[in-house]
């Protein structure tokens, strides 16, 4: 493995090199004035950045094209119907929070029955660990957990929890669960609210760890499915295509100490217990405090333990959803690169794997090198204002006796952008290469493949100084301490409105204009160098609107543009999960609301029973929960805010208490006994 880190170094570093020389040679002054000089260091900067993603995906191809690696974890090695040790067992854990309870409830159950197919569903159980605020979404999740265990008989295996202390956020929940039950598991695996998995994967992954016992952590490669909108279906097309081959390029270099996605992968639970369990940041500020991306932080930590960290690249089986659009997507961005700029805090904490130093610093990179690059392009843009507006310093240092001429070479700066831009979709290429090789029939066939690959490039470079800015503002604002809101994305094919995409875009129109009006008034010959820049941010509202489309989406889904395997033949846990999600959201006023979980008999013992009480027992608290209920009891129920009715299910007495109240007493509001008539039995229990 260092043999190898070593190569990719010296790799990076002497490409970095032969470009910078090239750059250098492009500047007017050959890098001798201040400005020059900074110019050279950012170019350098991003141009190591680029060519380490050549490489990883070069080798990447290379080792799907070779199809094994003989030092690698490989998914093959295992007979899928190897046995199990009975005490080899797993828990399923799915933390949720405010999440579309019928998409985590359709997921869980395609992954259970997939499981029952497997024979092996005696190994594993499921636990759904809440940490939902909305009242109206944890009552939805009661009942969906109670139709899950009533249809599938499985109350045996099948565990949901909501906690009332929500602290650390995912995290915490992980590690409430790992106080709690994690002394009965042997593995762990976790999954996002979006996660499907088949039992053949989950089984395999088990067997991988039985194979490997020095294996902490097995992170499989999730495969993007699902969505509609065509920005979506772009994305989970990228992802299809080229994923793989960074994936597999990661693992080459990486080995035991690859990447932690934080869901679909497997987690041996003793080492992750002692040595994995996370404290906050010491000081204050934005980025201290709960530590945020917690996964890559617990792989560094994992290793640090001499436990071994790999990805899964080539298991089949995993899947997740895409953001449906772009402002979705960036939503999510914001809180990533929150997360990854917290991590870099711990860059040279003790004992740190080298690798994971440069996992951290590589997760940092992916949002700084956007500033980066907006500092490159603001400094290239004044050193051609310096140039065209002022008179040219032919003796920049006293005493010459000859003149210093800048020199333009546009043969040199053609031939740098081609090799960058080579650099960049080469990649991309050999991805269609690889697929047709393997067969392109799944993905639409070869020439709608490359159609296909074509037209995202096109996207994908109207999108690039979109996420520019976005990620500026992202790195700015946690580095001036500006908290943010951890909001869970949005799990729906939802479009994104004109009035949502002028107010986020408008600023970067306006941008783009301005830029291009200057330029063109310095020297209208570069601003063709800086159209593809200026135009896309000119265009960031009509893209953003048109690309969150579901009907666009679906046309290229007919015209079998984007299209991937999932899609062509989907698995039939994917099926399964679609069925499922259609159900429940045909069902979903089935469930109970919150006015009926006090009055209904059956759902308040359901409610007082998954609620816990931290509360003693005194005369004063009796008093204040008297007064509680008397107040709420006495009140219409449709003006109850969300705070109060929070409050009384997570405290089963005050819960019972209600319900009491609201029968017995004649003070009562009479709309409580009115609306809270259950007009539907599906959800009771006989």
């Amino acid at each position: 493995g260092m043999w190898r880190r070593k190569v990719l170094l010296l790799l990076v570093v002497g490409q970095s090199l032969v470009a910078a020389e090239y750059m250098r040679s492009v500047l007017p002054y050959q890098g001798k004035q201040a400005l020059e000089v900074a110019i050279l260091a950012l170019f350098v900067l991003l141009f190591c950045w680029v060519s380490a993603g050549f490489w990883t995906a070069l080798m990447g191809f290379f080792q799907l094209l070779r199809g094994r690696d003989r030092y690698a974890i490989d998914a093959r090695d295992v007979h899928e119907d190897a046995p199990i040790d009975d005490t080899a067992r797993t828990a399923l854990v799915v933390p949720i929070c405010n999440e579309d309870v019928a998409r985590v409830f359709a997921g869980v159950r395609a992954t259970l029955e997939s499981l029952r197919d497997s024979g092996q569903e005696r190994h594993f159980d499921l636990f759904i660990l809440s940490d939902t605020f909305d009242p109206d979404l944890a009552i939805a999740e009661t009942h969906a957990w109670l139709s899950l265990c009533r249809e599938l008989d499985a109350f045996d295996r099948v565990f949901y929890r909501r906690r009332q202390r929500r602290v650390k956020r995912k995290s915490g929940n992980i590690d409430d669960f790992c106080r709690r039950w994690g002394a009965n598991y042997r593995y762990m695996v976790v999954m996002d609210a979006d996660s499907v998995m088949s039992g053949a994967c989950l089984t395999r992954l088990v067997r991988l760890m039985e194979a490997h016992p020095k294996a902490g952590i097995i992170q499989s490669a999730p495969r993007a499915s699902g969505r509609l909108n065509l920005y979506a279906r772009m994305q989970q097309f990228a992802t299809r295509v080229y994923g793989p081959l960074f994936t597999a390029g990661l693992h080459f270099w990486q080995l035991g100490e690859s990447h932690y996605w934080g869901h679909n992968a497997i987690i041996r639970l003793a080492p992750f217990m002692r040595h994995c369990m996370l404290a906050p940041l010491p000081g204050k500020g934005s980025l201290s405090g709960e530590i945020l991306s917690h996964d890559f932080v617990e792989a560094a930590l994992m290793r640090r333990a001499g436990w071994g960290v790999w990805i899964a690249y080539n298991l089949d089986g995993s899947y997740e959803e895409m953001p449906p659009n772009l402002l979705d997507e960036l939503n999510r961005d914001r809180r990533w690169c929150h997360g990854n700029l917290m991590n870099f805090r711990l860059f040279l904490a003790k004992g740190i794997h080298p690798v994971h130093r440069a996992v951290f610093l590589t997760g940092v990179m992916s949002y700084i090198s956007a500033p980066l690059w907006c500092l490159f392009l603001i400094l290239s843009t004044a050193l051609l204002a310096v140039h065209t507006l002022s008179t040219p310093q032919y003796f920049p240092e006293p005493g010459m006796m000859f003149p210093v001429w800048p020199q333009w070479n546009p043969t040199l700066a053609v031939g740098l952008f081609s090799a960058t831009a080579t650099l960049l979709f080469l990649p991309k290429v050999l991805s269609v290469i690889l697929a047709i090789s393997q067969g392109a029939k799944d993905f639409g066939g070869g020439a709608r493949l490359f159609a296909s690959m074509v037209l995202e490039s096109l996207f994908s470079m109207l999108l690039a100084p979109v996420r520019m800015l976005f990620h500026t503002r992202f790195v700015l604002t946690a580095l001036m301490g500006r908290a943010i809101q951890w909001r869970s994305p949005s799990r729906d094919n939802s479009d994104t409105p004109w009035s949502d995409a002028v107010r986020h875009h408008g600023m970067q129109t306006l941008i783009g204009a301005v830029w291009a009006a200057g330029v063109y008034y310095m020297e209208p010959t570069f601003l063709w160098w800086l159209a593809p820049i200026v135009g896309a941010l000119m265009l960031s509202i009509p893209v953003s609107v048109f690309s969150s489309r579901v009907s666009l989406g679906r046309w290229c889904q007919h015209a079998r543009l984007f299209r991937i395997p999932e899609e062509t033949h989907p698995p039939r846990v994917l099926r399964r999960m679609v069925r499922h999600l259609k159900r429940m959201r045909r069902q979903q006023d089935a469930a109970p609301n919150f006015v009926q979980v006090v009055v209904d008999p059956v759902a308040n013992a359901l409610g007082c029973a998954l609620a816990t009480s931290r509360h003693g027992l005194s005369a004063a608290l009796r008093r204040h929960r008297d007064e509680q209920v008397t107040d709420v009891a006495s009140e219409n129920p449709e003006r109850i805010g969300a705070s109060t009715r929070l409050r009384f299910l997570d405290d089963p007495v005050l819960l019972s208490m209600l319900h009491h109240r609201v029968w017995r007493s004649a003070d009562a509001h009479p709309d409580w006994r009115e609306f809270g008539t259950p007009r539907q039995v599906s959800w009771r229990v006989p």
